[in-house]
């Protein structure tokens, strides 16, 4: 054999032990469908289910609009003095009606509805619209703006069909889920996709940020449809979405059923839910918190101040206990506690998990109806000082958990900026606790009302979003 055969056949040698150490892959043999159940393998009997449970919602509310007849109503600056005379820039009044659209879910053959409280908020006027085109006039017979839904009834002669309620907290990341609603009013329309995230956050749909992500395409029109399983039952009902254009891009929020539920079982007071109540301010878990206590994990809530004999009091929680668990449920941020407390029920006992000098403990907490105590005493501020025009009232643990507030802030709380006759604009915003005027503990609306009227000069700390802050207004 010459040099050149061996260094050949070396070659060739060395390439098949190369070749030998990759794992071989078989090619895939592709298959025509080979039965009539395989060509027609759809979503459509979930669908048919549970479509005609599903409904539009057609509202109108009429409003009055002043018609400027002087080009100079324009002007910022003609507003603005016309406003402080308390007149209407001389314009024609008229009455405009606006209309708006949204879905709506059948959870009870009598005709009871769930829908998102965005779509109904301030109409004068619901209309119902079935699968089956039938329509009929709603009322309003319960509603929750905190976690933005309401529910309405119809009078229907017959029994009309519904969507059954699953545990939402079945609910797996990756479920294939469908969202069936009236996007953009072009009728009932169904898409599909995944349940993409849980206990999402979506920044000014609700005060109860616990929301099921789904990428099934939602678009405006769709709120407060259905979100499915592939059970057909109802797991959420769609509320918002992430967009930049108004159209979906693959990121949609619903509430889950979990809520629904739990709010039709709650009491109710002048139409509206009233939530259980814990009285304690948490704050989450951070590594340097956790650090610091010796934890071994960084999780749960931990309790930075208690409400004076608060069900949380009396029930045997102090401050600096770091919640775990509620009812079986693990905690790691504020707004997993408050999804659990929404879902328990007033006067029934809940288990609360904590860790407490290193040691775990529980504790049974009867929840209560948050007490309006003080009573919240509106008065409106009048007077050339920075409050005028300004509505507030003693804040008490109702008018906290009404407004999503801190039930241990103590203050008086802004209920309604309204506009000032002296021409006054600090920018105060519905829901600011004030705390203290020129270095006075503020406690009551009445005492607010005197102390900001005696003075000529002001320091205010007030408290937002959380946040304390100081304010110094000299006239």
């Amino acid at each position: 054999m010459t040099i050149w055969n061996r260094i050949k056949s070396a070659c060739v040698a060395g390439i098949l032990l190369v070749a030998a150490s990759f794992p071989v892959y078989a090619q895939e043999e592709k298959v025509v469908p080979q039965s009539k159940t395989d060509i027609n393998f759809s979503f459509a009997p979930v669908v048919k289910k549970a479509a005609p449970a599903v409904v539009n919602i057609y509202t109108k509310q009429r409003v009055k609009v002043v018609e400027n007849i002087s080009p100079f109503m324009n002007d910022p600056f003609f507003q603005q003095f016309f406003a402080q005379q308390g007149l209407t820039y001389g314009g024609r009044a008229r009455e405009q009606v606006i209309s708006s659209l949204g879905s709506g879910v059948i959870i009870n053959p009598k005709g009871f509805i769930v829908t998102a409280h965005h779509v109904i908020k301030d109409a004068q006027e619901i209309t119902v619209v079935l699968s089956d085109k039938k329509e009929f006039e709603a009322k309003v017979v319960m509603k929750d703006p905190q976690a933005d839904l309401a529910f309405l009834k119809i009078d229907a002669p017959e029994a009309l069909p519904f969507l059954e309620m699953r545990d939402s907290d079945t609910l797996e990341v990756g479920d294939l889920v469908l969202a069936i609603g009236n996007p953009f009013g072009v009728g009932q329309t169904v898409t599909n996709g995944i349940v993409s995230a849980l206990a999402r956050q979506a920044a000014g749909v609700s005060d109860y940020q616990y929301f099921i992500q789904t990428d099934a395409a939602i678009n405006p029109g769709n709120s407060g449809g259905a979100l499915i399983g592939m059970d057909g039952k109802l797991v959420g009902i769609n509320t918002a979405i992430y967009s930049k254009s108004g159209g979906s891009l693959g990121i949609g929020f619903a509430i889950p059923s979990n809520m629904v539920r739990s709010l039709l079982a709650s009491k109710v007071e002048g139409g509206r839910i009233v939530h259980p109540w814990l009285g304690a301010s948490v704050q989450p878990v951070t590594k340097e918190i956790a650090d610091s206590m010796g934890l071994k994990s960084v999780q749960g809530v931990i309790i930075r101040k208690l409400y004076p004999d608060s069900p949380a009091e009396k029930d045997g929680l102090k401050t600096g206990d770091i919640i775990t668990e509620v009812n079986g449920a693990s905690i790691s941020s504020e707004r997993d506690l408050q999804y659990r407390l929404v879902l328990a029920k007033i006067g029934e006992n809940s288990k609360f998990n904590y860790v407490r000098d290193g040691k775990n403990g529980s504790a049974t907490v009867e929840l209560a109806a948050p007490p309006e105590n003080p009573k919240r005493d509106l008065r409106t501020i009048s007077g050339r000082n920075p409050l005028d025009g300004v509505t507030v009232a003693n804040l008490s643990p109702a008018l906290a958990v009404e407004f999503g507030l801190d039930d241990t802030a103590g203050g008086v709380v802004v209920v309604a900026a309204g506009g000032s006759k002296n021409g006054i604009n600090i920018g105060w915003q519905h829901g600011d606790i004030i705390m203290e005027i020129n270095g006075m503990k503020i406690t009551s609306s009445k005492q607010l009302e005197s102390l900001v009227s005696d003075a000529k000069n002001w320091k205010i700390v007030y408290q937002r979003g959380g946040n304390i802050n100081s304010l110094t207004v000299t006239m």
